[in-house]
């Protein structure tokens, strides 16, 4: 029974090993508008990371995600 419901809390929430393809629904919005504002991505995450909405959920996830890739 356990097994089952861990199957399927992953399928429904985009657990496993792809989850971060199913997070982020438009790529390349944040790079595009950081570049707009002339400033790296992680500068600009880190100046809308308090932002309401869609803007605010990407600069979080693409802090989250920084942290992710210095982990090897």
């Amino acid at each position: 029974m356990a097994k089952a419901t861990k199957a399927r809390r992953a399928k429904s929430s985009g657990g496993g090993k792809r989850w971060i393809q199913g997070a982020i629904k438009h790529p390349g919005s944040l790079t595009r508008a950081a570049k707009s504002a002339g400033m790296t991505t992680q500068a600009y995450a880190q100046a809308h990371r308090k932002s309401p909405g869609a803007l605010g959920k990407r600069a979080r996830l693409a802090i989250t995600l920084k942290k992710i890739g210095g982990r090897k």
